[in-house]
């Protein structure tokens, strides 16, 4: 019987797989187009380099249920394990777009590399930027489309592909109706802001509920099981989308590996934010609506929003609302969900809560 010390040594003994998967499909494509040129194939390996330094979180949410669930057939998890890191990837890229952000995990994302790239060119400004955000636009389109790649080129089952397809056809959907949200959001007054929406869209979804069906759909789940997983991985990715927000204004842009400025100055409309707007005193809403959404906002400004967001208890409140989701995926992983996997997203729960990157 598989215990959860086995459980953790399926998944990571896989995840080299997944990772080799992905370097063979990155170079597999780049070689692909010989005609296209060198610029094309430079932005397959620049997509390729994003794949390292990060949690490889939703990869093995795949592993773990596909084993926690009786599958037994390793290498038929990988590339689909594989995909959700694939769309993950693409997601981060697109983000970067909209949030304006060229730096990923403490080092350039797809943009900044185009970037640095140009540097000694001598380009024009407005030249160097058309380059930017076609590097990062189209190498996310590459993305997109490789994790369908990754799942439709298996050995899998035509029935496991086409739902697993399915799935990835669902994260997207949900992704952008969430990115809609978000970057729409500077139409709605700040304190009308559906901010737990956002989260469950643009990140709950793909991060935390389709890795969790992909991999049970593979294990032959049973419907029941399937909702169960649905209602763990909302709240997972609620909470750690809550704790997100969180640590893109407090957190250490050396640990988070990104600004904790670039939130602030866009005026992302936050539960965080949210919550600091209803509480505010007519002092404090003077000051958040003076600098929140300021792209030159400086250190000092910065500094006050924090302290205004921790002066009304915003800070304390949305915390609180990400441990009330996380502790509601942990009871019913532990009332619903077969052992080891249950121990497995319980202790997944407590690993995530507290985070500082």
């Amino acid at each position: 019987m598989l215990t959860i010390d086995g459980l953790r040594s399926f998944v990571d003994a896989r995840l080299p797989h997944v990772h080799e998967a992905l370097g063979r499909h990155v170079r597999t494509a780049a070689a692909e187009l010989p005609v296209a040129g060198p610029d094309y194939a430079r932005l397959w390996e620049t997509l390729g380099d994003q794949f390292s330094g990060g949690k490889n979180l939703r990869p093995s949410l795949t592993l773990a249920a596909y084993a926690g669930l009786g599958g037994d057939d390793a290498d038929a998890v990988v590339p689909v394990a594989a995909a959700m890191e694939m769309l993950h990837t693409a997601m981060l890229v697109h983000d970067d777009i909209l949030d304006h952000d060229e730096v990923r995990r403490g080092r350039p994302n797809l943009a900044g590399c185009r970037r640095a790239d140009l540097a000694d060119r001598g380009l024009p400004a407005e030249q160097v930027e058309n380059h930017v955000l076609s590097a990062a636009l189209l190498g996310g389109d590459l993305a997109i489309s490789s994790a369908y790649d990754l799942i439709s080129r298996t050995q899998l089952p035509a029935h496991h592909r086409i739902a697993c397809l399915d799935l990835i056809t669902r994260a997207v959907r949900a992704t952008i109706a969430g990115e809609l949200l978000d970057m729409y959001g500077d139409l709605t007054p700040v304190a009308e802001a559906d901010a737990v929406r956002v989260a469950e869209l643009k990140t709950a979804t793909y991060s935390f509920v389709v890795p969790l069906l992909a991999g049970a759909q593979l294990a032959g789940a049973d419907p029941t099981m399937v909702s169960h997983l649905e209602r763990i991985g909302t709240g997972l990715g609620l909470s750690f989308q809550l704790a997100d927000d969180d640590l893109g204004v407090f957190g250490d842009p050396t640990e988070t590996g990104k600004s904790n400025l670039s939130d602030l100055r866009s005026g992302k409309r936050t539960e965080l934010v949210r919550l600091a707007f209803v509480s505010a005193t007519p002092e404090q809403l003077t000051v958040l609506e003076r600098h929140l959404g300021d792209p030159e906002l400086s250190e000092d400004d910065a500094d006050r929003l924090r302290e205004i967001l921790v002066e009304t208890g915003a800070r304390g409140r949305a915390k609180a609302v990400s441990r009330r989701h996380a502790r509601d995926a942990a009871r019913v992983a532990r009332e619903r969900v077969p052992a080891p996997l249950s121990g497995y997203l319980v202790d997944l729960v407590d690993a995530l809560d507290g985070r500082s990157s």
